[in-house]
């Protein structure tokens, strides 16, 4: 893709792009001119309505596909879902994410294979199974990874380490797959608070650590995706924080 090319004709596929973050994401690329894809596990409602808003701006320009990421059998079917839709897949967004504290003395297998299947694993295999249609198209891979893939969050150890492992998987799958397909990965840091909720004080010492001093939205997130796909050609390997700062050292 050159610099700002319009996205029309292309096929995007969002995991977790029924709600949040993902939702977000899935807009802004639609509203670029891509066709998405709406990956869901257990979403069925909202990620129904968020097909329908954007089919209605543009006709058959979204559509929805269930898969649980858990399961790795499932994997290869949504990829070739995706890509008999329109007979295509170029940009795949692996969004999806568990996300919950494992205290150390507390951490079962379960856990280990939720976080790190949901964060790591998936990832590798949906972006194997959609190898063949992204070297094809040129395509791009973008996966969301988290500020505290290097700077741990306490308590969450499992999934830090997911992470972790998820910004490698980044910079190792770009220099394994150039140069037909670009691999880059967006870092959020306090975009949402969690669904179960903080406290006023830990939402205040997390602010007191951002320089911007305020959280970020998740437009913020879809905004450096687009970037990364459309508008970056000579850029791979690469992982943006979009944390207002956060990282610089807190």
């Amino acid at each position: 893709m050159s610099a700002r090319e319009d996205l029309s004709g292309k096929v995007a596929l969002i995991t977790g792009a029924a709600r949040r973050i993902g939702a977000a994401i899935a807009t802004e690329l639609h509203a670029a001119g891509a066709d998405v894809v709406i990956h869901y596990r257990g979403s069925t409602a909202p990620a129904g309505a968020l097909a329908q808003v954007l089919n209605a701006a543009r006709s058959d320009s979204a559509t929805t596909l269930r898969a649980d990421l858990a399961n790795t059998a499932e994997l290869s079917g949504l990829i070739e879902g995706t890509a008999a839709w329109h007979g295509r897949l170029d940009i795949l967004v692996n969004n999806a994410s568990s996300f919950y504290p494992t205290p150390v003395g507390e951490i079962t297998e379960a856990n280990w294979d939720d976080l790190v299947g949901t964060n790591l694993k998936a990832p590798l295999f949906l972006a194997q199974a959609a190898l063949p249609w992204l070297r094809r198209a040129h395509g791009v891979i973008v996966n969301i990874v988290d500020i505290h893939a290097r700077r741990p969050l306490r308590q969450h150890t499992v999934y830090g380490s997911a992470k972790a492992g998820l910004a490698m998987l980044t910079r190792a799958l770009a220099k394994d797959l150039a140069p037909d397909v670009r691999v880059n990965g967006v870092s959020p840091g306090a975009i949402l608070w969690p669904e179960q909720g903080l406290d006023e004080s830990t939402r205040d010492a997390i602010l007191r650590q951002i320089p911007l001093g305020r959280v970020g939205e998740p437009g913020d997130v879809a905004a450096c995706v687009l970037y990364l796909v459309r508008d970056a050609p000579y850029v791979t390997g690469e992982i943006i924080a979009v944390d207002g700062g956060r990282s610089i050292g807190w």
